[in-house]
């Protein structure tokens, strides 16, 4: 009876991970809709019931939320913007970006700790500013405090980053909680990393009270950071981000290569190898890189050998009118072939095969 049992135990990590259910945080989708809150929380698909019910309760805190998705959306765009996969959405897919993060890849990690932090991010910032009902300024900052540069009051406005936080993961971790599948915990653990990622540059600002200038007296608050530092902080964790599986009991992680360290809440994991993005593929949700922009001068990512993926690529010329009574410049651009070109190289290398043979 063991046998079969002990057949089965080395493939229980990658059964898991096949059999999970199509993923799609509709929540995502928020950015898109508009009107009454009713009918944004009515008409988002996919919300569970408990988010749903944060939608109702909470309109004003929904719409930082949908504006909010723009501001991570972009931040995702910057980080993968001279990589093959360039975080593009899909304005009419309610997963926003289709099918590609149906794989549970370094890629899909990463969007879920950025959307995640993104969440957090503009609730504190809608607290600050006075936005919403339920929270305004961190109450806990009151009275006078001490630093390495002596004694301050607590003053202005520090940024009630713990609102932000507990509010986030009521309402982004609603629909994972609900699942018991090795992509429920991998989304789970993400989404907590990128909630980490914005606490960890919250700054303490500080000005100065006395007379000419002197600072006799300092009154300080707690703010965040731009939101740009988070994102920058979670592409570094993109490229050091951990292959794991699951554990044989079902309840987390191990690490998929015994050499590397066991992942720690401040990293992204991952199950699967993404694939190469090169061709459009619409089961991967992949748009391919046919079009895209190369740099030929380039040894990264973005240079015309692996973003064309070998294909080779075109030259056009684009003409801009930068000011008035000014000649126009033509820049040229190289953009990436669709299919594969034979290069002067392979030219020569066919002409000096015919020739020998």
């Amino acid at each position: 009876m063991n046998a079969p049992l002990g057949g089965i135990w080395p493939w229980l990590p990658l059964l898991l991970t096949w059999l999970t259910p199509e993923v799609s945080s509709s929540w995502w989708y928020m950015r898109a809709t508009g009107g009454s809150s009713r009918v944004m929380c009515d008409n988002v698909p996919g919300l569970v019931s408990r988010q749903r019910q944060l939608c109702h309760r909470h309109p004003d805190v929904m719409r930082a939320i949908g504006l909010g998705v723009a501001e991570w959306t972009a931040e995702c765009q910057h980080q993968f913007r001279q990589h093959r996969w360039n975080c593009n959405t899909l304005d009419r897919d309610h997963s926003l970006f289709g099918r590609v993060l149906l794989r549970s890849s370094r890629e899909s990690a990463f969007v879920y700790a950025v959307s995640s932090a993104g969440v957090v991010f503009a609730i504190t910032r809608a607290c600050s500013q006075g936005e919403l009902k339920s929270c305004s300024c961190d109450p806990k900052k009151k009275g006078t405090a001490k630093d390495s540069k002596g004694n301050f009051d607590w003053g202005g406005c520090s940024d009630n980053i713990d609102y932000g936080i507990k509010f986030a993961r009521a309402f982004v971790d609603a629909k994972e909680r609900k699942g018991k599948d090795a992509r429920a915990l991998m989304n789970l653990h993400n989404n907590r990393a990128g909630r980490k990622a914005v606490k960890r540059f919250l700054k303490q600002e500080c000005k100065c009270h006395g007379v000419s200038g002197s600072c006799t007296l300092r009154t300080c608050w707690l703010a965040m950071a731009d939101f740009r530092k988070t994102g920058d902080y979670l592409w570094r964790k993109y490229n050091g981000a951990i292959q794991v599986v699951m554990n044989q009991d079902g309840t987390g992680f191990t690490v998929a290569n015994k050499r590397f360290k066991k992942p720690t809440k401040n990293d992204l994991v991952y199950f699967e190898n993404s694939p190469d993005y090169c061709i459009r593929d619409r089961d991967a949700g992949s748009l391919g890189t046919a079009g895209r922009v190369c740099n030929l001068t380039s040894r990264g990512m973005d240079s015309c050998e692996v973003m064309c993926c070998g294909r080779g690529y075109d030259t056009s010329h684009v003409t801009r009118m930068t000011k008035c009574e000014s000649w126009p410049s033509v820049s040229p651009s190289l953009l990436c072939s669709r299919t594969f070109r034979l290069r002067l190289t392979d030219i020569n290398l066919l002409r000096t095969t015919r020739n020998t043979s």
